[in-house]
């Protein structure tokens, strides 16, 4: 519980620390996300053109219809046998000069009304432009989706290998919430925003530059007027973006905080109830709580107040382009078509700016996100794997029959091995043993001597500093990781079930594995007769870690998948330390079928489980500072024994504790 305290305080502490959001860098690698889908994406764009040229087309076509009207009523109002001129001429000497300046520019037929056939054309012609426009924004929305979602399928791809490839020190250096966080919450925002943004910021740009070249050849002072609005819009949007993208960065490494924490506590949930921490638990999470929620108001409320002022300057410009257009109007210079085709065009010119302005927040989001994703994309990588050996480890048949691959010998050798997790902290110092093949080598030490450091060494998951470790002859860095690791079997302590059938569970190590093979595997390790009384069997799906299941039954799942995976090199970490005596009785017997013809690494506190073992190492601060068998350990009166005896012997002698040991074994 102190552990999962002090991961939260030390996020709590680092909140300030992290750095503001590199727009346009991760701009443009969010963009190159979708390079492999190209020629969608040239469609996708096409698309979006042809829609915003047929939707920009029936505002101008659709202010024809009006002038078609307003020009019949006109005409109707002329009587028969006055021509145009005359009429106007008329008004003119009446004194109603606007009315005549208007009617000048038009073209009347006196006596004559609305042109129905005339109008139902231009009404059809709008009508079809719209439905095309509509067709080519459906087919745009549709190709939009699979841009995105093919990226973000390669996105997650490379989220999954790169933890792969990550080094074990960047799991215990970064919160597995925050990772978990990087890898579902930040993609899923940022695939949200790019479904909503990417199209609707293409559609924007081509439709500000389409209407924009309408309104120009419609008017150009109005289009003036129109444009005069467009630095101020830039200047306010500018101003909001460069507060919200700290705010939006801020959100989302929080909320990775508070998903680290959460993470925490549902792993330690026994633990925090067993200690009566659920009130600091919950203190914590509120705390956490109250910090998402500030940082995610305060960006949402910046980024939200684009739109309200994008709105703002649309609406004055509205106003100063509606009184321009009808002075025009009422001089003679424009068609009422003309102006109401122009304020439709106004709309549609401020309209995507405030689209523009709003789609701002969500763009930073999703790039505050997408930068979070690529971090974890750039971290540090364990070191290449060298070329495949010409001659790896060397190889046998498996001596059971019941595996389908070869493995090798097992002969482990530590040549003066050092290493440290850091500069200062070296854990193991000039270490040197060797494990022949078929060998059990026990490991004993009190905590913090080096012993998991050593299994971790053993297997690549951390590189010496200095020396060597081979297997079978060769140098393990000079073996591809998973060729190495193929050699290896691990029972652990903690006995990890995933979600799956109890058959796919055991067959883990061995996918090629045949049900025979998984059904003796099973017998050889005291799994078979309980899975057999389950109702489904070897079909049985294990859910949240296999919980129908008790602790006994899945350490045993776990020593039977060791056994099918038939490794050369057996490691076992504390596989008994959490089970009853009788449970623990049936595992040592499993690993005694598991560990024959192999060799074995056991790391134990209880010492009474490795009295056979062929060696035990005794480590002390990073050293073996004794090794030999259990007797011999005991009779020498050194650490081992002052170790066995803190267990076992309290004030009895030595040698009294070897006799009554020595006495039990017969008995058993």
């Amino acid at each position: 519980m102190s552990m999962m305290r002090g991961g939260f305080r030390g996020m709590q502490a680092g909140q300030q620390t992290a750095r503001p959001l590199n727009f346009l860098p991760s701009l443009r690698r969010i963009l190159a996300l979708m390079r492999p889908d190209l020629p969608a994406a040239a469609a996708m764009a096409g698309a979006a053109a042809l829609a915003v040229a047929l939707s920009v087309a029936a505002p101008r076509i659709l202010g024809a219809a009006t002038d078609i009207i307003f020009a019949g009523l006109a005409g109707r109002a002329i009587p028969a046998g006055v021509s145009q001129a005359e009429y106007v001429q008329r008004l003119r000497s009446e004194g109603k000069e606007q009315l005549a300046d208007m009617l000048q520019g038009m073209h009347l037929v006196p006596g004559q009304g609305i042109d129905f056939d005339q109008l139902r054309m231009v009404l059809l012609t709008v009508i079809c432009l719209y439905l095309a426009a509509f067709v080519f924004g459906w087919l745009q929305g549709r190709l939009s989706a699979v841009v995105v979602q093919h990226a973000m399928f390669r996105l997650r791809a490379a989220i999954e290998d790169k933890l792969a490839r990550l080094p074990m020190a960047h799991f215990q250096r970064e919160s597995r919430g925050d990772v978990l966080s990087r890898a579902t919450n930040d993609i899923d925002n940022l695939a949200q925003t790019l479904n909503q943004t990417l199209t609707q910021i293409m559609v924007s740009v081509l439709t500000i530059l389409g209407v924009l070249a309408m309104m120009v050849s419609i008017s150009p002072l109005l289009a003036l007027i129109a444009v005069a609005t467009v630095p101020v819009s830039a200047i306010v949007t500018v101003l909001i973006a460069r507060r919200s993208q700290a705010l939006f960065a801020t959100q989302w490494r929080t909320t990775g905080r508070l998903n680290g924490h959460v993470e925490e506590m549902i792993t330690g949930h026994d633990v925090v109830k067993a200690f009566g921490q659920q009130p600091q638990a919950i203190a914590e999470f509120r705390s956490a709580n109250e910090q998402l929620y500030a940082a995610a108001y305060r960006a949402q409320f910046v980024s939200g107040m684009v739109m309200p002022a994008m709105m703002l300057v649309s609406n004055l410009n509205y106003v100063a382009v509606a009184v321009t257009g009808g002075l025009q109007v009422a001089f003679g210079l424009l068609s009422i078509g003309s102006v109401q085709a122009f304020i439709q065009y106004s709309r549609q010119f401020s309209q995507p700016l405030g689209q523009l302005g709003g789609l701002v927040g969500m763009l930073q989001s999703g790039v505050a996100s997408a930068e979070r994703v690529f971090a974890l994309l750039d971290s540090a990588e364990e070191a290449p794997d060298a070329a495949p050996a010409a001659t790896g480890p060397a190889t046998a048949p498996a001596a059971d029959g019941t595996g389908t691959h070869t493995r090798g010998q097992g002969r482990v050798a530590f040549e003066d091995v050092s290493f440290g997790y850091g500069p200062d902290a070296e854990v193991i110092h000039r270490l040197s043993f060797t494990a022949e093949s078929g060998q059990t080598v026990a490991i004993v030490g009190p905590t913090g001597a080096g012993k998991t450091t050593l299994v971790n060494l053993l297997l690549r998951f951390y590189d010496v500093d200095a020396g060597r470790i081979t297997l079978d002859g060769a140098d393990i860095t000079t073996l591809p990781r998973r060729q190495l690791r193929r050699n290896f079997g691990m029972v652990l302590q903690d006995a990890w079930l995933f979600g799956g059938t109890i058959r796919e569970n055991l067959a883990y190590g061995a996918p090629e594995a045949t049900d025979e093979q998984i059904m003796a595997a099973a017998r050889a390790t005291q799994v078979d007769h309980f899975v057999r009384a389950l109702p489904e069997g070897y079909d049985t799906v294990l859910e949240d870690g296999g919980s129908r299941l008790s602790q006994g039954q899945r350490q045993l799942m776990t020593i039977a998948r060791a056994w099918l995976a038939d490794p050369a090199v057996l490691v076992l970490d504390e596989a008994t330390s959490s089970v009853d005596t009788r449970t623990e009785a049936q595992i040592r017997q499993a690993l005694a079928s598991l560990r024959r013809d192999r060799t074995s690494f056991v790391i134990a506190h209880r010492l009474s489980t490795i009295r056979d073992a062929d060696v035990i190492l005794v480590m002390r601060d990073g050293r073996i500072v004794e090794q030999g068998r259990h007797q011999g350990l005991l009779a020498a009166g050194g650490f081992y024994a002052d170790l066995y005896r803190s267990q076992f012997a309290g004030p009895l002698s030595v040698q009294a504790t070897a006799e009554r040991e020595q006495a039990a074994g017969h008995g058993s």
